[in-house]
């Protein structure tokens, strides 16, 4: 039984993401005019399907592990590239949505539109994500504040603050919740400036040192020595709560990429499908908040990593399409699918090798 359950909600969590991900590209090719030939959720053998009244064709595919919308082109890439080259010099004669619908080739609309098209992928996960956060935090009787509770043993930030301090700013970022105070302090033990308030009066605290609480095997329990005050669940507090989950959840992600690209994080610390079906059947034991947590962080990673300029993701495509923007001229096609294909190529790799890594942990 744990089997399917797990296999059922791991279903969902990825179709939910892969689903507002391809939609979001699809509902903006449908308002700027341009033909969508297929809208697939899942990648191999079609399963099922149907074909709209528009002329698209509707499927569902074997593997949830990916999704499409399959654009039409013109005949040629010689027809391609002189469309794209008359769209990109007229471009400002139109606008970026027009009505009535044109039934336009991907390539013959203008590329504006084509970006903005690119970009709604990502944007319609950073939507979903704002969404669960805004869930998780109404699930929640109690929020967590800015204002300190008490302090942990031996706490250096005691030193500098007490328990009733309301915690403003933290290095020139604004803090309004706990999550935006763990987002603060990264768990490194450095001097912040703070700007707090403390008995009605506005102070600022400069070089003040916040140490990370560590269990007994010395792993990072809290980023943060000293608790905070709960707070009643108003309309506010779950505003602000749900905005510093979503920033939380974005810098982590932002600070895991930067730290690979560094290589402060080795690709030994990558996880894949299977690892991640693992972490569902763990999310599952512990209740449904940590199962739409799970689905939240999913899909702002989905939609970070698609914005990464990569060859074969948005991030690159977006790319192609600036430059177009700017300089009147397309990246010629034949450049743009050889890149693209040398980045899925390195992309389906490293989808191998997380797999692999993720078989071998679990086996």
């Amino acid at each position: 039984m744990t089997f399917f359950i797990t296999a059922a909600v791991s279903l969902l969590v990825f179709g939910s993401v892969v689903l507002v991900h391809e939609l979001g590209h699809f509902l903006a090719a449908r308002a700027a005019g341009i033909r969508v030939e297929e809208f697939s959720v899942g990648i191999g053998p079609r399963l099922w399907g149907f074909t709209g009244k528009n002329g698209t064709r509707y499927s569902l595919r074997l593997l949830p592990l990916g999704g499409y919308n399959l654009f039409e082109t013109p005949a040629s890439e010689d027809e391609t590239d002189d469309a794209a080259q008359e769209n990109a010099l007229t471009c400002q004669d139109k606008p970026l949505f027009p009505a009535p619908m044109e039934n336009l080739s991907f390539e013959e609309a203008p590329p504006q539109q084509r970006f903005l098209v690119t970009l709604a992928g990502a944007l319609m996960n950073f939507l979903l994500g704002a969404a669960l956060m805004l869930v998780l935090a109404l699930s929640m009787q109690v929020l967590g504040s800015n204002r300190v509770a008490d302090f942990t043993e031996n706490a250096p930030s005691a030193a500098y603050l007490q328990a009733g301090d309301e915690i403003l700013w933290v290095d020139g970022t604004r803090c309004r919740s706990s999550f935006s105070l763990l987002n603060s302090f990264d768990g490194t033990q450095k001097e912040h400036t703070l700007v707090i308030k403390r008995g009605g009066e506005v102070m600022t605290l400069r070089g003040v040192t916040v140490a990370p609480q560590k269990d007994e095997n010395g792993a990072l329990k809290s980023p943060i020595d000293f608790r905070v005050v709960g707070v009643a669940r108003t309309p506010r507090a779950v505003l602000n709560q749900a905005v510093d989950f979503f920033s939380f959840y974005s810098t982590m992600i932002l600070r895991s990429f930067g730290d690979l690209a560094t290589g402060k994080t080795g690709m030994d610390q990558l996880t894949g499908p299977v690892g991640t079906v693992a972490v569902v059947r763990q999310a599952i034991s512990y209740g449904w908040q940590d199962v739409v947590s799970l689905m939240a962080l999913l899909t702002i990673n989905i939609g970070i990593f698609n914005l990464l300029p990569v060859p074969a993701l948005d991030g690159c495509k977006l790319l192609f399409l600036a430059f177009e923007s700017l300089t009147g001229r397309a990246v010629p096609l034949r450049a743009q699918a050889v890149i693209n294909a040398a980045g899925m190529l390195a992309l389906m790799g490293l989808m191998l090798f997380v797999t692999m890594q993720d078989v071998i942990r679990i086996f």
